[in-house]
């Protein structure tokens, strides 16, 4: 059974860092890529980052690229997202989500949440003063 657990979110002030968790279980990462999506209040999820299940591909949503990072850890099979110099509009319920799909596949619509078969249950990050 796959399963995705998110951790890291809270309160933070603007310009500030948070380092979000994702730990996988029930498949390995050599195998899934993981995605990175987020969803505010009223809004639709809008993907976020993306990391090939070879680790060696990452990809970024405009408004995030130069501040967030993607990385893994394969031995703890998980996946984090740094965010650094946060703003208020990056406040929302982050998700990570994963599909079996190849990274060929995958790759061409990484932000489209109708690629990904697996989700986690959220963290809510919020940046304010």
């Amino acid at each position: 059974q796959v399963q995705l657990v998110e951790s890291g979110g809270g309160l933070v002030q603007p310009g500030g860092s948070l380092r979000l968790s994702c730990a996988v279980s029930g498949v390995t990462l050599d195998s899934y890529g993981i995605g990175w999506f987020r969803q505010a209040p009223g809004k639709e999820r809008e993907g976020v980052s993306y990391i090939s299940s070879s680790g060696g591909i990452t990809m970024y949503t405009d408004s995030v690229r130069g501040r967030f990072t993607v990385s893994r850890d394969k031995a703890k099979n998980t996946v984090y997202l740094q965010m650094n110099n946060l703003k208020p509009e990056d406040t929302a319920v982050y998700y990570c989500a994963t599909s079996p799909k190849s990274t060929l596949l995958l790759l061409s619509r990484w932000a489209a949440s109708r690629s990904y078969d697996y989700w986690g249950q959220g963290t809510q990050v919020t940046v304010s003063l």
